[in-house]
């Protein structure tokens, strides 16, 4: 009855010949009607302002009056949309998810590493993640490496990362080995060398891009207020620009080109670094060898170690970059592991040939890209000169 009265009270700008009610309750309603009435009223919209929905407006809609509306629960957008509820939902779900999943297990958020269980109570992540957490945990290894913030990230989103790791640095000696020796041909043995430095720098960098472009499942804590614009930004960026977004996660396309970036900037450091270590090892090696033999002193020279590591940092921000977040977060994460899901043999088994002439591609495109940029000659340009 008390609803009904209200429907009936009339507007300030009703017609003179309207019916007027006058409610059997006072203006100033109590707090247990109040809260009935802002839970049932909030989907009412009028163009005109009115008593009873002014009062409704403090429930979820916001401002009734603007288009620009920021209630109390979701709230809309400029556009009058509603843009919080949907997350709220989601989010809603999947802590009941993962609280469905701990019950079946017999396990609490207690039992459960503190980011994880912070995550779970923020609704961020879904009940799967918590199946695979507790799937891997019961292998002694995998449980060791979670305890690691970035591994656990990565091994909750995908169970084969660390398989990718072991595929991507047992075959990367042999494939690099295999593209120098088609790109020099005869005179591999003449430019060893040269080679060697390659095949330390693609070794000590080869984890770094199974590791750096993988797709996670993010359990960091928030940001400081007082963090800058700039580190805001980034924090909120996928490790992957193309991963899949969780139930209740989205990102923008600003933020995925972002993740792109990021992670070219970190490559370039890994690479400049891993050039160095590469060519200080070749040039040493070098020098042995001319002390030994004084014969090759005039044949063999040094590599250049500042340009070669600038170089080679860049080749890794650029190539290597583009072709490991495609090959994380399209081929793998959205093309193979949906079609072999349940097949998980066959899925390594592609993922390790597909990762292999990935390797074996990077291979020859940096030989090419060396020569291009005047850090390697040929041997023939060598001689003719």
């Amino acid at each position: 009855m008390s609803i009904a009265a209200c429907l009936l009270t009339p507007s300030p700008l009703s017609s003179p010949n309207s019916l007027t009610i006058t409610p059997k309750f006072p203006t100033t309603f109590p707090l247990h009607l109040q809260l009935r009435l802002s839970s049932s009223a909030t989907c009412l919209r009028h163009s005109r302002s009115s008593p009873f929905l002014t009062f409704c407006a403090g429930g979820d809609g916001g401002d009734i009056n603007s288009n620009n509306n920021s209630g109390g629960g979701g709230g809309n957008d400029e556009n009058g949309k509603h843009r919080g509820g949907d997350d709220e939902n989601a989010g809603d779900k999947n802590r009941k998810e993962a609280m469905i999943v701990l019950a079946e297990a017999g396990r609490s958020t207690e039992s459960l590493p503190k980011d994880l269980a912070a995550a779970i109570q923020a609704g961020r992540i879904p009940g799967s993640v918590i199946e695979r957490f507790l799937g891997l945990e019961k292998s002694g290894l995998m449980r060791w490496l979670m305890q690691f913030g970035g591994f656990k990230e990565r091994l909750l989103a995908d169970d084969l990362f660390l398989a990718k790791v072991a595929m991507e640095c047992g075959v990367g000696i042999f494939t690099k080995t295999a593209a120098e020796y088609e790109r020099r041909r005869e005179n591999f043995f003449k430019e060893l060398e040269i080679v060697f430095a390659d095949v330390v720098m693609a070794i000590i960098a080869d984890f770094m891009l199974v590791y750096l472009p993988a797709p996670t499942v993010s359990l960091r804590p928030p940001l400081a207020v007082s963090a800058g614009a700039i580190s805001k930004f980034f924090y909120s960026c996928p490790d992957n620009a193309f991963q899949v977004a969780l139930p209740g996660t989205s990102y923008s396309l600003l933020q995925r080109l972002g993740a792109v970036m990021h992670n070219g900037a970190k490559l370039f450091a890994v690479g400049t670094t891993s050039s160095l270590v590469g060519t200080a090892i070749t040039n040493a090696l070098i020098n042995a060898r001319k002390a030994v033999d004084k014969t090759s002193a005039a044949e063999v020279e040094n590599v250049p170690i500042l340009s070669t590591s600038v170089a080679y940092g860049v080749y890794m921000a650029v190539s290597s970059n583009l072709r490991y977040q495609v090959l994380a977060g399209v081929i793998e994460q959205r093309i193979l592991e949906p079609l072999l899901h349940q097949h998980k043999l066959m899925l390594s088994a592609i993922c390790f040939a597909v990762r292999t002439g990935n390797t074996f591609l990077g291979s020859l495109l940096w030989v090419d890209y060396a020569r291009l940029v005047g850090i390697q000659k040929a041997h023939e340009e060598d001689a003719a000169a």
